[in-house]
Formats: structure tokens, sequence, C-alpha cells
């Protein structure tokens, strides 16, 4: 490729195997960057990099693991020579269990790979970076769970809060040395991330529906947060840095207690029913406990 906006740079994608990672790597393939597709999964990996435009390496690695980190860092040097552009998006949702049901061992897990994965990959592109004699841009995949509460998903809630810590850190850090950090939030985009609980209420099988509540009236789609993700790591976003930019179609503006932000639209006896296995009367007594 080209005379895209990426000519000559180097970029890495982490979990860009599927979903949110391949359609960044493609966006960035397709405006002359060279890849770096990491993936635990090497096969998923692998399948990324053959179908990009441009030059590519497919790299197997776990971003929780500080070894496998220094190994995707020096296989994309090893590539290319060089890296200019990061997007560390590798995350997992973890499970749906209720609060009192979530095991120490299943919120451990999220914050590996979500919270230190972020951390190593953060900390392993300023070393980078420092070896190199030079800055670039570094984009994290937060959410629109960084921004809000809810009462399921509670470790992935809060690794993707801590992903907005590590991401204002990080961008003080880099701006006296050249290196801008921003962060996209997406909000409800349908991949393959949530496809393990498509049957259960809030994963992947009422995505549309629940989507179709926001602003916009639909899902976002991977290249929708690519899009965002290429221009904060492109020129055009040279004097922006710290900032998380929601694409998610409005969701996160929305004023729910009112009738255009879908008051009532929802029955809450069978969403309490779902989370609680009983209906909560007004006032939060539920009998439970």
């Amino acid at each position: 490729m080209t005379g895209g906006r990426f000519e000559g740079r180097v970029a890495v994608v982490t979990g860009a195997g599927n979903g949110l990672g391949r359609g960044s790597a493609l966006r960035l393939s397709q405006e002359g960057a060279r890849v770096v597709a990491v993936d635990i999964d090497e096969a998923a990996a692998r399948r990324t990099a053959a179908e990009l435009p441009g030059e590519a390496v497919a790299v197997a690695a776990d971003v929780a693991d500080e070894e496998a980190t220094a190994r995707w860092d020096a296989a994309a040097v090893a590539a290319f020579g060089r890296v200019d552009l990061y997007h560390l998006n590798a995350g997992i949702f973890g499970t749906f269990a209720p609060l009192p049901e979530l095991t120490v061992e299943e919120f451990d897990r999220v914050q590996a790979v979500n919270v230190r994965g972020q951390f190593l990959g953060l900390r392993a592109a300023f070393r980078r970076f420092r070896a190199q004699g030079g800055g670039g841009a570094i984009v994290l995949t937060a959410s629109i769970a960084s921004l809000t509460g809810s009462a399921d998903l509670l470790a992935y809630q809060t690794s993707k809060h801590a992903t907005l810590g590590l991401l204002r850190g990080a961008a003080l850090y880099g701006g006296p040395i050249g290196v801008r950090v921003n962060a996209v939030a997406p909000g409800i985009v349908p991949t393959d991330l949530f496809a393990a609980a498509a049957g259960t209420v809030g994963g992947k099988n009422d995505m549309e529906r629940r989507a179709s509540t926001t602003p916009l009236r639909r899902a976002g789609t991977p290249a929708d947060i690519a899009a965002v993700t290429a221009f904060l790591l492109s020129e055009d976003a040279a004097y922006i840095t710290g900032q998380v930019v929601s694409a998610d179609g409005g969701a996160s503006v929305v004023n729910t207690v009112r009738p255009s932000g879908g008051a009532g639209a929802w029955p809450t006896h069978e969403l309490d029913e779902a989370l609680y296995g009983t209906a909560v009367p007004a006032g939060g007594d539920g009998g439970i406990g």
C-alpha cells in the first residue's frame, strides 16, 4: 500500500485475531502500515496477517505474560526494524456470574489480561520508543464499561475502569517525550468476545436489541471502532492525548429515566429475575441473603 496516513510506519495490534483487533489491523494496513498481529490464538493471528493488504507478521503471545510481551516486541523489531504505533486491544470479558458467585480466580484472570496485559504493552511501547530515540502513538481499548456501571460483568467493568488509570498516567508521562496515549471506548459491538455467552441476557444474543436504544439506533461494527483508532494513531490527532473517545452510538450520553432514553422500555422485573432469581420490589428489599 502507498500514500496512506501510515506509510512507512509499523503498528502492533494485540488481540488481532478477531473482532476489534482484526478490524484495527485491517484499517491500519489499508492506510499503509506494516502490521504486527499479536494474539494468543496463533491460527487466528496468522489468518489476520494473511488477509491484510500490506506487509504483516503474526505473533502468538499471551499479553498477560511478561516474557511473551518481550517476545512480540522482539518479533516486531526483527521483522520491521522498529515500532511506531500500538493498539493495545486484547481483552476478555470474564463471566456473567453475579457478585456473590464471582470467584477470586475469575476476577484475577480478567485483571491479568485486561489490566496487566495493557500495562505490559504500555511498558514495552515506552521502552521501544526510548530505544529508538523518538516518540509515537498508543491507543488502548477501553469500553463504555469504563465510564458507567452495571450489576453484572463486575470483573470486566473493574478492569476497564483501570484502563483509564493506565491511560492518564501514561499520557502524562509520555507527553513531554513525544508519545501520545489515548483510548477508544466502544459501546455495543457484536464480536466473538461475547460469543461464549450468546444465550445469556446481556450477552451476544440481545446485542442488536439493546443497541437499538442508543441515539443512533444500531450496534457498532469493528470498522467503526477501527476508524476512531486510526484517527487517534494518526497525525490528524497530533494535539490529542490522554483522552477517551466514546464510539458507542451515543449510549454514554443517554438519560435513561427520560422517555427518549428508553425509560419504561424494559420490563425490569424480568431483568431482576434473570440477575437475582427473583423480582425485586420497589425500595430494593428483595428478600435475598
